[in-house]
């Protein structure tokens, strides 16, 4: 199906490109400047540390629905070998194949195109085979760190994990908000919690991946207004999958990445922190996700921690 121009319209009202310059490669992460960083390090009051990512496992989130992107293959490659010599310490070595988003997860800003573009106006060409992407690889992104903010959503609406299918709207962000008490703000990230990561932490993994709650077409604006530096959120598909326009697919992946330059996360685990951030009266805090470097990459897995 075509880009409708209902699509068209929003990526008008959201487009970044040029906004820091003609030669950005990072996006809304401009926005996480020194001040932005000295404010989230005040969020820190106890220092708990809650851990957001999922185990890197062979059996883990990645069902094949999707081409090519692995779970972990860990081999040993060394065990015990005295490298240097009878009798000298020895070493255990490992290597790992896997898809970069097989896991908890940043999607770069190349990891989608449309109409032959990506984030700033640059060519989709640009990215190949050989020299992965030229522009605005995950490398880019840097040591990202910023206040991170928890809109739990199904917490706002009264339930452990939203319903299949459903699809978060801007009302739905708002309620959160006001949930967290606090409004979001230029810089931050926002983490918003569905409840979806519970089906696969409980084995369904079919049943986490689909049908599976997501944000909306109408979500992306919601974040340009507040200027959000990141969004990340507990699924595998971000948006709302089956999507919410009948064969329209992955449009929110476009307006958010290419669009807006604004990198998105996916399979979060979120469980822990929303019950420390509804224990604790607070849903804003330090939050620490750099991705991996991999230079020219659209994608890193990552490790981030709230800390609170």
């Amino acid at each position: 199906m075509p880009l409708p121009a209902e699509f068209h319209e929003i990526a008008k009202r959201v487009n970044n490109w040029g906004r820091w310059g003609t030669e950005d490669e990072i996006g809304t992460l401009n926005l996480i400047t020194d001040a932005v960083v000295r404010e989230a390090a005040a969020t820190i009051r106890t220092g708990r540390r809650v851990p957001l990512a999922v185990p890197l496992r062979q059996d883990g989130i990645q069902t094949g629905m999707i081409p090519g992107r692995v779970n972990p293959l860990h081999t040993m490659i060394a065990v015990n070998f005295e490298i240097f010599g009878p009798d000298t310490v020895a070493t255990s070595d490992d290597a790992v194949t896997m898809g970069l988003q097989a896991g908890t997860h940043w999607d770069g800003l190349t990891h989608v195109s449309h109409s032959g573009r990506i984030y700033n106006g640059r060519p989709a060409d640009s990215i190949t085979s050989h020299d992965r992407a030229a522009f605005s690889g995950i490398d880019k992104a840097g040591p990202l760190v910023s206040r991170g903010v928890l809109l739990d959503v199904a917490r706002a609406r009264g339930a452990g994990r939203l319903p299949e299918g459903h699809v978060v709207t801007p009302e739905d962000l708002d309620a959160a908000e006001e949930l967290a008490g606090t409004r979001v703000r230029s810089g931050d990230i926002v983490l918003v919690r569905t409840g979806q990561i519970q089906r696969y932490l409980a084995g369904e993994k079919e049943a986490y991946a689909f049908p599976s709650p997501g944000l909306s077409l109408r979500t992306p604006e919601w974040f340009h207004a507040r200027d959000v530096a990141a969004v990340a959120n507990d699924t595998l598909t971000f948006e709302a999958f089956p999507p919410e326009i009948e064969d329209l697919w992955m449009p929110v992946h476009a307006l958010d990445l290419v669009e807006m330059g604004m990198l998105q996360g996916q399979n979060w685990n979120l469980e822990e922190l929303s019950e420390a951030c509804a224990e604790e009266g607070r849903h804003a805090f330090l939050l620490s996700a750099p991705p991996e470097p991999f230079v020219g990459g659209t994608g890193s897995p990552v490790a981030p921690v709230a800390i609170l």
